[in-house]
C-alpha cells in the first residue's frame, strides 16, 4: 500500500534570530490521519516552526510545500483581539492562515453550533475576554473552517478539564493533519500518534504516541552519551600523537591536526547542550498542625442575570503537610475560593481560621505581579543592588537568573519581551527565593517546557510545607495532591482523597459524570426516568469498620516487631556466633515487612472508602 502523500512539507529548513541558529536542515512532513505532537524547551523554536508551516513566517534558508487547495488554521499561543469585534465576526472570518483560494466565510450554522458546544455568547463584544474564554473563542476559529491542516500552539492554556476533555473528543474525530504543541501530557497521551521532537535544532520523529516519548527520550540520550564517550577517547589518542613530536610543519599532517581541530569543535557542541533550570524551594520553619480550618463558608457576587452563588456551607481543614488540588469550571471560583483561604478575601458568612506561624506565597494565574516595564533585574532585586537573598544564601542576580535558564543578556530586558513560559520562570525564581511553608500555586503549569515542569514537580514533592494547587493539568495533580476539592458550580463542593483519577473514579461510582461534562458536549443529555435505586451505604459494613479499628494497633504491633529484628540483625557478631539463627531472622523480617506493606495498604484502602462514603453522605444531607 503506497504511503499518504504529505499535505505539507518542509525541506532543508533553516530558522536564525541573529546570530543565533534555531535550526537548520530539517525536514517534516504531515499527512492526513497524523496526530503529531511537538515538543522541546522553551525557546527551541517550537512556535516559530508552527508559524512557518502555517505560512506566517519565512524561512531563513530551504523550502516549504503545500499541497494546492489545502486549508491550514492555526491557533496561536496568545490570541490577538480587535476588541471592536464581535465573536461572531471573528469565528466566521475563519483562522488566521492560508485557506483555500476563492473560500468563502464559514457557513453560519457550521459557526453556531462550534459556539454552542464552547458555550460562547457569538453577540459579546471580543474585549475585556478572560484567559480561558479568548482561547475558546480562538479554537472555534479554527474548527469552523473545516481545516485538512490543524496546528494549535498550546490549545489546553486556561481551558477548564471538562473542556479539554470535550477538545480531545474532537481532535480525535478529525481527519486531516493535526500537529499540537502542548505542556499537558495526558492530552498529548491521549490524543497524538506521532511524536516530534526539537532538540539543538535537530528533529527527531518517532511513529508513536506520546506515550512512549519518555522511553524513547531516554534510549536516544543513552545513545548520545555512548557517541560522546567514543568522542572523548578519540581526542584522547590524537592529543597523544600529536605530543609524540609529531611535527605540524610536514604537509601530510596538516589533515590530522585539522581532524583534532574538527572533533574539540564537535566536543565543545556537546559540553554546550541546554541546561536545565535548578529550581529549590527554601524553607520557613513549621507551621502549627492546623494551617486553615474553614467552616460553613459562603460566598456570592452580583452577576449580569442575578446572584451568583461561588461557594455554600463550605468546610474543610488543612493540616501541615497536606497537599490540596482545586478542580472545577472556568467560573466556578476557584482563583475565589484560593484568596479566602488565605484570608485576602473575605466570605459572606462562615468562620476561617489561619494557623500558627503560616508563612504563605501566592503564584498568580495572570501573571498580574510581574510589571512588564521592568527588568528582570528589577524583579528580583527592587531595592537595588547587584544580590538578593535565596534560600538563605546570598546570590548575584545574575547567577540566580541562570539556575533558571536566563542568560546575561537578558538580565537587562523588560518583562514584557519574555514569553508566556519565561514570564512563568520568572515569577518562580522570585516566588522560591522567599522562605515559606505554605504554597499556594493558580496554574502554575502553563506555558511551562515539559523538562521544567517535570522539575517542578520534583521541587513540589519534596516540599516540607503544605500545598494548595489550583491546576486543569491531570497529570500534574495525580502526582502531586492528596486531596482534591471539586467546585461544581451553585456553591457545591466535594473533597475526595486522591488525586484527579480519583476524583473521577468517585463519580464514576456515584454513576454522575465529571463535573460540567454534559454542559460542555452541548448537546443536552436525554433525561431519564426515576426508578427505584438500593440505598447506598452511608457507612462502612460492620466487619469493615471493626478491621478499620483494629488496624492502627496491628500496625504498631508489626512496626515494633520490625524494629526490633532489624536491630537483632545490626549485631554484626550474629552470624558467626549462629549461622542459623541469622537465617531464620533475616526470613522472618522480611514475611515482617510484607505482613506490615499489607496492614497499611489495607488501612488506606478502608480509609478512603470511609472518607468517600462521608462525603457522599454530607452531600445528601446538605
Amino acid at each position: 500500500m503506497a504511503p499518504t502523500p504529505p499535505l505539507i512539507a518542509l525541506k532543508n529548513a533553516r530558522l536564525a534570530f541573529g546570530a543565533t541558529t534555531l535550526f537548520s536542515g530539517l525536514d517534516l512532513t504531515l499527512a492526513s490521519g497524523e496526530r503529531a505532537c511537538l515538543v522541546g524547551r522553551n525557546g527551541t523554536g517550537k512556535s516559530s516552526l508552527l508559524k512557518i508551516i502555517a505560512g506566517l513566517q519565512e524561512l531563513d534558508g530551504g523550502e516549504r510545500f503545500l499541497q494546492p487547495g489545502t486549508r491550514v488554521a492555526y491557533l496561536p499561543q496568545d490570541p490577538q483581539f480587535d476588541s471592536d469585534d464581535t465573536i461572531a465576526d471573528y469565528v466566521t472570518r475563519g483562522p488566521a492562515s492560508e485557506q483555500k483560494e476563492g473560500s468563502e466565510e464559514a457557513p453560519r450554522h457550521a459557526m453556531e453550533a462550534v459556539l454552542a458546544r464552547l458555550e460562547l455568547d457569538g453577540a459579546r463584544q471580543l474585549g475585556g475576554l478572560s484567559g480561558g474564554e479568548g482561547r475558546r473563542v480562538a479554537l472555534a476559529r479554527c474548527l469552523v473552517s473545516d481545516p485538512q491542516v490543524l496546528l494549535l500552539d498550546e490549545p489546553t492554556n486556561h481551558l477548564d478539564l471538562p473542556t479539554i476533555d470535550w477538545l480531545e473528543g474532537e481532535l480525535k474525530r478529525f481527519r486531516g493533519a493535526l500537529l499540537v504543541i502542548s505542556h499537558d501530557r495526558t492530552f498529548l497521551a491521549h490524543l497524538t500518534n506521532t511524536t516530534l521532537w526539537l532538540d539543538r535544532g535537530r528533529l527527531q520523529r518517532l511513529d508513536k504516541s506520546f506515550a512512549f516519548f519518555d522511553d524513547w527520550a531516554e534510549e536516544l540520550r543513552q545513545q548520545e552519551a555512548e557517541a560522546q564517550h567514543k568522542l572523548e577517547r578519540q581526542i584522547v589518542r590524537e592529543e597523544r600523537w600529536r605530543q609524540r613530536g609529531v611535527t605540524a610543519r610536514r604537509k601530510r599532517n596538516q589533515g590530522r591536526l585539522a581532524r583534532l581541530q574538527g572533533l574539540r569543535q564537535e566536543r565543545r557542541e556537546w559540553l554546550s547542550q541546554v541546561g536545565t533550570a535548578k529550581l529549590e524551594t527554601a524553607s520557613s520553619g513549621r507551621s502549627g498542625d492546623l494551617v486553615i480550618e474553614a467552616e460553613d463558608i459562603s460566598k456570592s457576587f452580583d452577576g449580569a442575570s442575578g446572584e451568583v452563588v461561588i461557594l455554600k456551607d463550605f468546610s474543610t481543614r488543612i493540616r501541615r503537610g497536606d497537599r490540596l488540588g482545586i478542580i472545577g469550571p472556568n467560573g466556578a471560583g476557584k482563583s475565589t475560593l484560593v484568596k479566602i483561604l488565605m484570608g485576602t478575601l473575605a466570605p459572606d458568612g462562615g468562620k476561617l481560621k489561619l494557623g500558627s506561624n503560616v508563612e504563605p506565597l501566592y503564584f498568580d494565574q495572570r501573571r498580574e505581579s510581574l510589571d512588564p516595564e521592568a527588568t528582570l533585574w528589577q524583579v528580583l532585586a527592587p531595592d537595588g543592588g547587584d544580590t538578593i537573598i535565596a534560600r538563605g544564601r546570598q546570590r548575584h542576580v545574575v547567577s540566580y537568573l541562570k539556575d533558571f535558564l536566563f542568560d546575561e543578556g537578558q538580565a537587562r530586558q523588560p518583562v514584557k519581551a519574555l514569553s508566556g513560559g519565561e514570564k512563568a520562570r520568572l515569577l518562580l525564581a522570585r516566588l522560591f527565593a522567599k522562605p515559606s511553608n505554605l504554597l499556594v500555586l493558580d496554574e502554575p503549569t502553563n506555558d511551562l517546557d515539559m523538562e521544567t515542569l517535570d522539575l517542578l514537580e520534583e521541587v513540589l514533592s519534596d516540599y516540607e510545607g503544605t500545598l494548595i494547587l489550583v491546576s486543569h493539568d491531570r497529570d500534574f495533580l495525580d502526582r502531586l495532591v492528596t486531596s482534591v476539592i471539586a467546585m461544581e458550580g451553585e456553591g457545591r463542593t466535594v473533597e475526595v482523597a486522591g488525586g484527579y483519577s480519583d476524583y473521577l473514579h468517585y463519580r464514576k461510582q456515584r454513576g454522575e459524570p465529571a463535573q460540567g461534562e454534559n454542559k460542555v458536549r452541548g448537546k443536552p443529555q436525554p433525561q431519564k426516568r426515576e426508578t427505584a435505586k438500593p440505598k447506598r451505604a452511608a457507612k462502612l459494613s460492620y466487619k469493615d469498620q471493626r478491621e478499620l479499628d483494629q488496624l492502627p494497633a496491628r500496625i504498631d504491633r508489626l512496626t515494633a516487631e520490625v524494629t526490633a529484628l532489624e536491630q537483632k540483625l545490626a549485631d554484626p557478631q550474629l552470624y558467626g556466633k549462629d549461622p542459623a539463627a541469622f537465617a531464620a531472622t533475616t526470613e522472618s523480617l522480611g514475611a515482617k515487612r510484607e505482613e506490615l506493606a499489607a496492614a497499611e495498604e489495607r488501612w488506606l484502602e478502608l480509609e478512603a472508602e470511609r472518607e468517600m462514603l462521608e462525603a457522599g453522605k454530607g452531600e445528601l444531607t446538605s
